[in-house]
């Protein structure tokens, strides 16, 4: 490939995907992310490529895309046959994915019974304008349901998972021919720094890691500082139970987050970012690796990048797990070279972050959204969302729930939305308790106030936190006592031991919720329990710390019948000895 060096090569590639889409082709997308393979896609790609070369078919390509969403129904295959309505199919294995290329592929007759959905994701607004069809396409059967009628995917909105399930991660010219890099383009050729940030600052977008600031404003900090060394840093260590959004973007579309750090060192004036992905997250750093090469190879990295006399490069560093380096400034000390341990702020990143430099650092998902914004301006992206909270969050919503998987919703959107229509409901034979957001620094939120709004200010008022989208819900089977000790156990095994309230106080309250759950607890360890919550709360170091007491505050506050029924069989004297 020739290196692109200026806007006008970036645009010839557009055409270039476009005369492929053109060549009428029989197109199957096996969706493989982590999800996926997990369950088998694997098998399933190696039975289609199989099929095609026992049928010695030219005319059938095969796509691997990242994951298509819902992944408690794969593993998932859609198969797109030139001029037809395309057709998910779920649950494939080896044995249906060789019936599906038979009868579908070659014999042009779509198999019911696996089948999930008619159409793609990436066709939902169109197919919603048209009620159901896509001009030039023929219907399949309508015993099918089409997918803009299918809660899950119809009330979904997005943006940053706007890639999903139709382009290959591993294929920066999927990216291009979606609209990729050009963002970076209109930042690098026609955009100063100033109005960079002005447009990030417009839009309203705020970090979508767990603490809500304001991005655009984090940058102006950090483009104000002296011109020298400065460093755009991606967070994705992400480390909360039941989070994998973060995993989700990156191995689905790599790129958009690249983009959105060029970006941002364009706004700073930095030349040098690192990506802090965690180790266990394998397939991710994988896909980031490949597409770093490539955005180099392309001459979307490196020197001189589109002919704009900027330079930038990313690197990736694989983090060892500590969920404590999800904190930023722990993430800094481990990126170079030291024991991730917090330090006080301030100074702030901005002003001096990695090895004393100014330094930005974004989530995946921030990141993901700047070339959106870049693209279709500040108003675009704030007509979505709250007042104070706008444009699109990214959840993974998982636990006693029908449909498992991955969804983009506009903040404001009920819980009750969530829960019990994209993610249809308490699994069968249980009844709704409570949902967890935020992590373990996060909180219940009961089944009687399911009518919230997702925003930041909201959800604090219910006593649980954003946090960076992890969302589980709970059947009245769980205990709350028993929920409020997973994630307090959690947090003292993930402290970093640096300051006291984080290494005892966490340790003296996992004692008291063991004492307690066993039925050996009595009232007097309610109260210590609220005390020490309140100390740890108010003295330790760095926020991991000082919000590891919130699901034992929420769950007393919401369920404090089930801690006093623990404790009420025990008095005073019998739970001292």
């Amino acid at each position: 490939m020739k290196k692109i060096q200026t806007t006008a090569d970036l645009e010839a590639v557009r055409p270039k995907m476009k005369q492929l889409d053109a060549q009428k082709k029989t197109k199957i997308y096996v969706h493989m992310g982590t999800c996926g393979i997990a369950s088998g896609a694997m098998e399933v790609l190696v039975s289609l490529r199989q099929s095609i070369k026992d049928a010695k078919v030219d005319d059938v390509s095969i796509i691997t895309t990242g994951c298509a969403g819902i992944c408690c129904r794969e593993p998932l295959v859609t198969v797109a046959l030139p001029g037809q309505e395309p057709i998910i199919y779920e649950y494939v294995d080896a044995k249906k994915a060789s019936r599906i290329f038979s009868e579908h592929v070659i014999g042009k007759q779509v198999v019911k019974e696996y089948a999930f959905a008619r159409g793609m994701e990436c066709q939902l607004p169109e197919r919603i304008k048209n009620h159901g069809n896509i001009p030039g396409e023929k219907s399949a059967s309508k015993e099918i349901p089409g997918i803009e009628d299918i809660p899950f995917f119809a009330l979904q909105h997005q943006r940053v998972m706007h890639n999903r399930g139709v382009i290959d991660p591993n294929n920066i010219e999927d990216y291009i021919g979606r609209g990729g890099y050009f963002s970076a383009a209109k930042a690098l050729d026609s955009m100063t720094s100033e109005k960079i940030i002005e447009e990030v600052l417009d839009s309203g977008l705020r970090g979508r890691g767990g603490a809500g600031f304001p991005t655009g404003l984090k940058w102006k900090f950090a483009a104000k500082e002296p011109e020298g060394v400065k460093y755009v840093l991606c967070n994705a260590d992400e480390g909360d139970p039941g989070a994998y959004m973060d995993r989700n973007v990156l191995e689905s579309d790599p790129h958009s987050v690249l983009e959105g750090m060029l970006i941002a060192a364009k706004a700073i004036g930095a030349h040098r970012g690192y990506i802090y992905c965690r180790a266990e997250y394998p397939l991710a750093v994988e896909t980031l690796n490949k597409a770093i090469r490539q955005a180099r190879t392309y001459g979307l990295l490196g020197d001189d990048i589109l002919g704009s006399g900027f330079d930038f490069d990313i690197s990736v560093y694989e983090g060892a797990g500590a969920f404590v380096c999800g904190e930023e400034t722990a993430l800094m000390r481990s990126l170079e070279g030291k024991r991730g341990n917090p330090r006080p702020r301030p100074p702030f990143p901005a002003h001096a972050g990695l090895w004393e430099k100014p330094t930005v650092l974004n989530n995946v998902e921030t990141l993901s959204n700047v070339p959106q914004i870049i693209a279709n301006g500040s108003k675009w992206f704030a007509s979505v969302g709250t007042e104070k909270s706008k444009g699109t969050k990214v959840f993974s919503i998982t636990g006693d729930l029908t449909n498992v998987g991955c969804v983009e919703v506009p903040f404001g959107t009920t819980l009750d939305t969530i829960v019990n229509k994209i993610g249809g409901g308490i699994t069968e034979g249980k009844h709704l308790k409570a949902v967890q957001l935020g992590g373990p620094s996060g909180g219940c939120i009961p089944a009687e106030h399911m009518d919230v709004p997702v925003d930041y200010e909201t959800l604090q008022q219910y006593g649980a936190i954003m946090g960076s989208g992890g969302l589980i819900v709970m059947g009245d089977d769980k205990s709350a006592i028993d929920i409020a000790k997973f994630f307090m156990e959690f947090c003292k095994d993930e402290a970093c031991g640096k300051c006291i309230p984080g290494r005892e106080g966490t340790k003296q309250m996992v004692e008291i919720l063991r004492t307690i759950a066993a039925g050996k607890g009595c009232a007097a360890d309610i109260a210590k329990l609220e005390d020490l919550a309140d100390v740890v709360q108010k003295t330790a170091l760095c926020a991991l710390c000082k919000t590891s007491v919130n699901p034992v505050m929420s769950t007393l506050r919401y369920f404090r019948n089930e801690y006093e029924a623990a404790v009420a069989c025990n008095d005073a004297k019998e739970c001292a000895k």
